[in-house]
């Protein structure tokens, strides 16, 4: 029985991200999607000592129907700047040393990258690598989309052969799960609680930031923090 999710893109996203990729067979990235403003595609948090703090890649907003996989980016400099701001604020973590020239190696990969999608799917893909997660990662362009939200993921589904279908939990607000049960496409809803604390820098505790935040603090031993 083969399992799929069906997301878009983050800019390094938190760990349940990766959990959720590594508790499928496929994993899609739907970056077809338009693209919302002041949301996770182009920014994410990371711990500093006066609290979270956002990083984020500046885009280009040409109209209100841009697509995810449309957008690009506007300031080169950007990388320079992530960088400087996580050795900031990350040199003292116990791992950073020694994960430094991997993550830092990424950031190196994107520098001349233009496409929003592109960028991200670098980073997920280096980062599932790192962590050992096999999972296949595909695009929404590999396949031929539907109508309606829950249509498009059904015929998502099967064209990927796959009879289980993983969501986050925010999708309850539209998925139609009668409309699966009539596909024969079971539904399983992801959990994202009851994770683990780790050797974080700066209280109080937050799960809610960029994986590079565990990836510095915990290093090889950062899968051990994961559910799957």
């Amino acid at each position: 029985m083969k399992k799929l999710a069906i997301l878009q893109s983050n800019y390094i996203p938190w760990k349940g991200y990766f959990d959720l990729i590594a508790s499928v067979d496929e994993f899609i990235i739907y970056d077809e999607m338009q693209y919302t403003k002041n949301d996770w595609r182009n920014r994410n948090k990371i711990k500093t000592v006066n609290g979270l703090e956002w990083i984020t890649i500046p885009v280009r907003v040409e109209n209100l129907s841009q697509r995810i996989c449309d957008t690009k980016i506007f300031d080169k400099k950007w990388v320079k700047k992530h960088k400087a701001t996580l050795q900031t604020n990350y040199a003292k973590a116990s791992c950073f040393n020694e994960t430094k020239d991997f993550i830092f190696g990424l950031y190196e990969q994107v520098e001349n990258k233009e496409n929003l999608s592109e960028i991200n799917y670098i980073f997920i893909k280096g980062i599932c690598d790192f962590l050992g997660i096999k999972t296949k990662i595909s695009f929404s362009t590999d396949y031929i989309l539907g109508v309606g939200k829950s249509e498009r993921l059904i015929n998502l589904c099967k064209q990927a052969d796959a009879s289980v279908y993983l969501s986050g939990p925010s999708a309850k607000d539209y998925i139609d799960e009668v409309l699966f049960n009539e596909n024969k496409i079971d539904l399983e809803w992801m959990d994202y609680s009851g994770y683990k604390e780790y050797n974080q820098l700066n209280i109080p505790f937050e799960h809610g930031v960029s994986i590079l935040d565990l990836i510095f603090n915990e290093g090889d031993n950062s899968r051990k923090f994961l559910k799957y």
